[in-house]
């Protein structure tokens, strides 16, 4: 599959544990995907919430297009996601019965369509923060010791 990446959120690793992962697509506007081509997309704080049967995502700021003029988007509005029904119901089950969280882990660009993908993660405790740090010093270790 060709994809090119744009924007990743590496903080949704470093805080949540990552259980499963889907491709959504997202809906947009004009501006909104020539300025995502732009590598203009930032998923720092955003997230994902199921209502009345559909995904949206909350927070995820796209930078104005240079050239948009009076077509421009707003920056930080909400966006839909597209997803099957047999997968926004198993989501939604997962989010409610077991605690979840619909988490954006990076955007790229397929076939010229901007694709989202989304993790159902639980929230890392500070001690398991501590581990996957401590976990990922050792490898650095071990595959510096092995390099020598």
């Amino acid at each position: 599959m060709d994809r090119k990446l744009v924007s990743n959120n590496r903080k949704a690793f470093h805080d949540y544990i990552i259980c499963e992962k889907y491709i959504a697509g997202i809906v947009l506007t004009g501006t909104e995907i020539k300025s995502i081509r732009r590598n203009g997309m930032n998923l720092k704080d955003s997230f994902a919430k199921i209502e009345n049967g559909e995904i949206f995502l909350y927070n995820s700021h796209i930078s104005p297009y240079d050239q948009g003029n009076r077509f421009n988007h707003n920056p930080d509005r909400v966006r839909k996601l597209l997803l099957n029904k047999k997968e926004i119901l198993k989501i939604d089950i997962k989010v409610k019965k077991d605690g979840y969280t619909i988490v954006p882990l990076e955007l790229f660009l397929s076939r010229g369509f901007a694709k989202l993908e989304i993790g159902l993660g639980k929230g890392k405790k500070l001690y398991d923060k501590r581990e996957t740090l401590i976990k990922k010093t050792q490898n650095r270790d071990i595959e510096r010791s092995l390099k020598r």
